[in-house]
């Protein structure tokens, strides 16, 4: 008994016959898809209003019949039938579905633009950092090593060697 050969008008009906027909617990389906048993029972007795609006139950019967190894796609179909839910798709919104995907497609792209012009300034303002430490770093080189030259050549140029220090000394010494 499959969804298009069964005598059963009722959708829950077709369901639960075809869980009890391959022996599985609705505390089995529960565990498997981490849906509650109350949701499931709400199911099987057709009780649409009691199970999550929308893509949620939806997803539920997905997972249920997953569980029970049946085609998910006809029996979603069969669900959005017996609950009302099906939304035949509208012609007169087609202009609304343009306007809105031309206007994502306009956003998409300003979206890229602003992108690219956000890494570039990123990358203007890593090069002027870039250029800044390399300027620091070389003054500050040149700095330090003007402070260390200097020392020693001034100190080398005003200090006369010890020989001759000493030498003139004695002599003025000894000439007294």
């Amino acid at each position: 008994m499959t969804a298009n050969t069964t005598s059963m008008d009722h959708f829950g009906e077709a369901l639960r016959c075809e869980r009890q027909r391959r022996s599985v617990s609705l505390e089995d389906i529960s565990q498997t898809t981490k849906v509650t048993v109350r949701s499931l029972k709400a199911l099987e007795s057709d009780a649409f209003d009691q199970l999550p609006g929308g893509i949620l139950s939806k997803g539920i019967v997905r997972s249920y019949v997953r569980c029970l190894g049946l085609d998910e796609n006809e029996w979603v179909s069969r669900f959005l039938d017996a609950s009302g839910q099906r939304v035949e798709p509208d012609p007169t919104n087609d202009k609304d579905w343009v306007s809105f995907a031309l206007n994502v497609s306009t956003t998409r792209a300003r979206d890229i633009t602003d992108t690219k012009l956000r890494w570039a300034g990123v990358v203007v303002l890593l090069l002027l950092l870039a250029g800044f430490g390399w300027i620091v770093w070389g003054y500050v080189h040149q700095r330090f090593a003007s402070l260390h030259a200097a020392p020693s050549a001034h100190y080398s140029s005003s200090i006369l060697p010890a020989s001759h220090a000493s030498g003139s000394y004695h002599r003025k010494a000894h000439s007294r």
